[in-house]
């Protein structure tokens, strides 16, 4: 959770605009997202750092974020989503780490914030060295492995695993049930 909570703490844009960057102009400034309670409040904040321009087009030149955030198209050059404040919050409330939407993401592709959060919520089962000992813990939990197996029987954890997985996807060792 340190990772979360250093990711939404230090999550800041350079906000400049394109005006200024045609004009030769870098003039901008950084803006953490949690010096503000909502995206409107952050709005304001552009538009005063700006207000010598009429109708300013912000140009974000530089940002610091989670990656998730890019992988949903939060946020961009030219584009900061009305919506990232309300999904922060929800990835700081779920009891998950960033990781674990950005590992469903890698495995199920790009969706909005809310099919991701409703997977993760539905299908997370756990983090895992690897399929071996994940499909080893999922058979014994659920007592399809007898206690009492004799010890001249050998499993093939390995082929257990590759026939197991096709009812499950995993990235960088966080499980999903398909």
């Amino acid at each position: 959770m340190a990772n979360l909570q250093n990711c939404l703490q230090n999550c800041a844009v350079y906000c400049g605009t394109y005006y200024k960057y045609n004009n030769g102009s870098l003039y901008g400034k950084w803006l953490n997202f949690s010096d503000y309670l909502d995206y409107d409040e952050l709005l304001e904040a552009m538009y005063k750092l700006h207000n010598d321009e009429d109708d300013p087009e912000f140009m974000f030149q530089d940002y610091e974020h989670c990656d998730l955030f890019e992988k949903l198209g939060l946020i961009n050059e030219s584009y900061i989503s009305k919506e990232i404040f309300e999904i922060m919050d929800q990835i700081s409330s779920s009891g998950y780490d960033l990781e674990v939407f950005e590992a469903y993401i890698d495995c199920v592709g790009k969706m909005d914030f809310q099919g991701v959060y409703e997977g993760v919520m539905d299908r997370y089962v756990g983090e895992y060295s690897d399929d071996e000992t994940f499909v080893q813990l999922l058979l014994e939990e659920c007592g399809d492995i007898p206690e009492n197996l004799p010890p001249y029987i050998c499993i093939d954890w390995e082929s257990t695993a590759r026939n197991v997985m096709y009812d499950y996807y995993s990235s960088d060792g966080y499980y999903f049930r398909s």
